[in-house]
């Protein structure tokens, strides 16, 4: 396998005296795993961080040879690390990547709005803006792994009007008449995950609630995520401040 393209660093892991084995995410080949020789010298390290933007330049021999791979940072984010959400925030979406993309598979919408999100962690000073873009970016997560949630019509009685629960069994909506009285066993659905717009503090709060559920139950199911739970965790706690 050949690649020579931008790429985002989601997780490293050192390998023999001074190498790592490195998992890139880019938008035309999806998640690749390479060897990256010098992976640990104080020269590379920094291009290893997740959620740098690499130059990746990848040269494997075979189908079954793990690549080498040469890096380059085209865009740093090393500021991130002094910010504890931005920092939860990196750990969070390059670990999901790492852990649950397949490799070799295409998911430019997923490497796109990655990025974005740590966009906004680097230049919003509302953290609001960036909770609700992590929000929108589970829910699209979701999506691309095959568990999107359906927020189209009630799955009790089919309308599209007036949609205000979420099922957490079935990730379907339900309207507020069909689902008035099973309120207290039923999600809140957020305005702006519904219909756009602007979020309120409690609607991403509740967003995320969302995501959160259905990534543990489908895709992290079974799986050691302690780490990535650990982060996510420290992202809900920044929201309760």
């Amino acid at each position: 396998m050949h690649l020579d393209t931008e790429a985002l660093v989601c997780a490293a892991i050192a390998h023999g005296e001074n190498g790592a084995v490195v998992r890139f995410l880019t938008a035309e080949a999806g998640l690749v795993a390479a060897y990256v020789p010098g992976g640990r010298s104080q020269r590379l390290r920094p291009a290893l961080a997740p959620g740098t933007r690499v130059r990746l330049r990848l040269d494997g021999r075979t189908e079954t040879q793990l690549a080498r791979a040469g890096v380059e940072i085209v865009r740093s984010r090393a500021a991130l690390a002094f910010d504890p959400l931005a920092l939860a925030l990196v750990e969070w979406l390059a670990g999901l990547a790492a852990t649950l993309l397949p490799e070799g598979h295409p998911y430019p919408r997923v490497h796109e709005t990655f990025e974005s999100v740590l966009d906004l962690a680097e230049l919003q000073d509302d953290p609001l803006v960036t909770l609700a873009a992590l929000a929108r970016f589970e829910l699209l997560f979701l999506a691309e792994l095959g568990f999107g949630l359906d927020l189209s019509t009630c799955a009790a009685t089919g309308q599209t009007e007036d949609l205000a629960f979420v099922s957490p069994k079935t990730g379907r909506a339900v309207s507020a008449g069909a689902g008035a009285p099973y309120a207290d066993r039923l999600f809140r659905l957020p305005a702006f995950i519904a219909n756009g717009g602007a979020a309120s503090e409690n609607d991403i709060a509740e967003a995320l609630r969302i995501a959160r559920h259905f990534i543990e139950r489908d895709l992290l199911s079974g799986r050691r995520a302690a780490n990535l739970t650990a982060a996510r965790d420290r992202i809900e706690a920044r929201l309760k401040r």
